[in-house]
């Protein structure tokens, strides 16, 4: 059977094809009448868009890109759930697309892949380095960084990770913790996401008047839980005795929490264990996971939201120019927004130490 077409659904709604083109984008000068009958027309027929030749005539897809490391990974999962639902609201649609954390992959994001079919590109990159941002080609799409903040060069959004896991330390420490383990802390500078939380992690052992050993930062080669789990036992095997750990993601945390339970260490009891992310597994632990939860929803609300307004300056928003979602453009000066987050206390912290 062909392919229904733009003069199929008129002749079956008795409009012109105009008319049903003046539908499909969403004019508003068409009577709700006709328009109900061109939508009940093309949902019969079972019409399509041509996306492609959309695109050839207004130079825009409405198509827009996230991209991640590892769509395995929990918390970009749980996070581009969200990014599609804030899309879908503003009638855009998303391409999910993983790197793998290969520098080719996030260069070719940060150009559309090659190609005019994306409009804009919400990247989460690990692998970029800052000069790749400024040496971006002319006629890239529009990008939002998520996580990790290269200098400057793109907007980005993500949460305060200083902040955020120095409030963490400091819980372990206010639970009368001394010996507090880095899982995945990094000692040197630089502005990635592991880089501020082990600064936060840092800041709150000084506050505390905690001598910092070199030792207790532990870096990992991935932030998965077999990673988390090795990176304990090894702590364990050289003689480290923590009585707690500060994991800068949950799936160390989980990794971590099968490690120590190998050992015979009791958690909260003999080492009380804190992660990032508030991922679902966490919730279903034994015990279960305490946490920073970023606000996901909101991470996703801005990024999509400043995103779309970038597009909409470069005439490449998709809705129309005044669809739904739209809001008024932004300063031309890069963004660099923060999104909320919170502790999430549960029984991986409850206990104190025993003397």
């Amino acid at each position: 059977m062909a392919r229904p077409r733009i003069k199929d659904v008129a002749r079956h709604a008795g409009v012109s094809e105009k008319t049903v083109s003046n539908v499909i984008n969403d004019y508003a000068h068409v009577s709700d009448r006709t328009r109900r009958a061109v939508q009940e027309a093309i949902q019969q027929l079972g019409y399509k868009v041509n996306l492609a030749g959309r695109h050839l005539r207004k130079g825009r897809t409405g198509i827009i890109a996230l991209v991640v490391p590892e769509l395995d990974v929990p918390y970009f999962a749980e996070l581009a759930r969200h990014v599609i639902r804030e899309a879908e609201q503003r009638r855009l649609t998303v391409l999910i697309h993983q790197t793998g954390a290969d520098r080719d992959h996030e260069l070719a994001a940060l150009t559309g892949f090659g190609s005019t079919f994306v409009d804009g590109v919400i990247l989460s990159p690990l692998a970029l380095e800052a000069d790749d941002l400024r040496d971006r080609v002319p006629g890239a799409p529009p990008t939002v960084l998520l996580g990790e903040l290269l200098e400057e060069g793109a907007d980005h959004v993500a949460i305060d990770n200083e902040k955020a896991a120095r409030e963490a330390t400091e819980h372990l420490i206010a639970l009368g913790r001394r010996t507090v383990l880095a899982i995945g802390g990094r000692a040197d500078a630089g502005l990635g996401t592991a880089e501020a939380r082990t600064r936060g992690y840092l800041a709150a052992l000084a506050e505390a008047g905690i001598a910092h050993d070199p030792a207790a930062l532990l870096p990992v080669k991935s932030f998965r839980m077999p990673d988390g789990a090795e990176a304990v036992a090894r702590a364990l095997r050289e003689g480290l005795r923590p009585d707690a750990l500060l994991c800068l993601n949950d799936q160390l945390a989980l990794g971590a929490l099968r490690a120590l339970h190998e050992q015979g260490l009791r958690v909260p009891d003999d080492v009380a264990v804190i992660g990032f992310d508030d991922v679902e597994g966490g919730r279903f632990s034994i015990p279960t996971l305490s946490t920073v939860a970023p606000d996901k929803a909101a991470v996703a609300r801005l990024a999509v939201e400043l995103l779309q307004r970038r597009m909409q300056e470069d005439g490449t928003d998709g809705t129309g120019g005044d669809g739904a979602g739209a809001a008024p453009a932004l300063d031309r000066s890069l963004q660099d927004l923060v999104a909320p987050h919170r502790l999430v206390l549960r029984e991986s912290t409850e206990g104190r130490v025993s003397r």
